[in-house]
């Protein structure tokens, strides 16, 4: 089978095990990735009951980042759930449970309750809301390379949710300076997980304490024109095309998980 993201992300992190950023690498990889939870039986409305392993380390729900690997251990057809690494993250804390991930095969490997929990708590954090102007801008200066690889990634997954971003060195009223990241193009309602996830870009960078500044502008705004002649620019991916509606079955939004029975 091939490798999947995941289990790169666990083979390095099990080859350097003292390397912070390889771990936060792999909890980046873990809050992305789909997973398929084992089930007892199937859901009933948005109610699911996670099959639970008793293992010397601790009760643990069983995930897999395949349908064939879910199958594989199994030895059979069985129910389950498919949702993101954030959500059963989030579905899981304070349960007193682990997660036992791709259990079986090479890349098997068991998060404890506590490594959840630290997960959920981590990605539920919001940033907190200013207004300031900045006075001058620049070109961004001094900024670490994973954090330009990870906020790439971060905004390369926000597929519709904005236009344009771009990324500058800012100084604001009374010499303070700082780096900020402005978006154009914003969908409305989107604001919050885009700066979700450039904090995320942040925290699993190792950069938890550094500032990054988010604003959202429109293409008519002054300081977009400002920006555009000098900041860093991406270009988030916009939608496909799709003309068929669906109805989600229980489970089937990887970000909206069902609640445990």
């Amino acid at each position: 089978m091939t490798e999947t993201q995941l289990d790169a992300a666990v083979a390095a992190m099990e080859a350097a095990p003292e390397d912070g950023a390889v771990r936060l690498r792999f909890y980046d990889r873990l809050a992305g990735a789909e997973l398929f939870l084992m089930l007892e039986a199937e859901p009933e409305g948005d109610a699911i009951s996670p099959v639970v392993f008793e293992l010397s380390d601790g009760a643990c729900v069983l995930g897999f980042d395949r349908e064939e690997r879910l199958s594989g251990f199994a030895g059979r057809p069985v129910p389950y759930a498919a949702l993101s690494g954030r959500a059963l993250a989030g579905m899981l804390a304070g349960q007193g449970l682990g997660l036992a991930l791709n259990l079986g095969t090479d890349a098997e490997y068991l998060l404890p309750a506590e490594a959840l929990a630290w997960l959920a708590e981590t990605l539920s954090e919001a940033p907190r809301e200013e207004e300031a102007r900045p006075e001058r801008i620049a070109a961004p200066r001094d900024l670490p390379a994973v954090l330009l690889e990870a906020l790439d990634a971060k905004l390369a997954s926000a597929v519709g949710l904005a236009r344009k971003a771009y990324l500058a060195e800012v100084t604001y009223e009374g010499g303070v300076q700082g780096h900020l990241i402005a978006l154009t193009g914003t969908q409305p309602g989107a604001e919050p997980a885009l700066a979700g996830a450039i904090r995320e870009a942040l925290v699993f960078s190792g950069l938890e304490a550094g500032a990054l500044d988010v604003a959202f502008l429109s293409d008519s705004d002054p300081l977009t024109a400002e920006l555009a002649r000098v900041a860093l620019r991406f270009d988030l991916p916009e939608p496909e095309a799709v003309s068929v509606r669906t109805v989600e079955a229980p489970g089937s939004n990887p970000d909206k998980p069902p609640r445990l029975r």
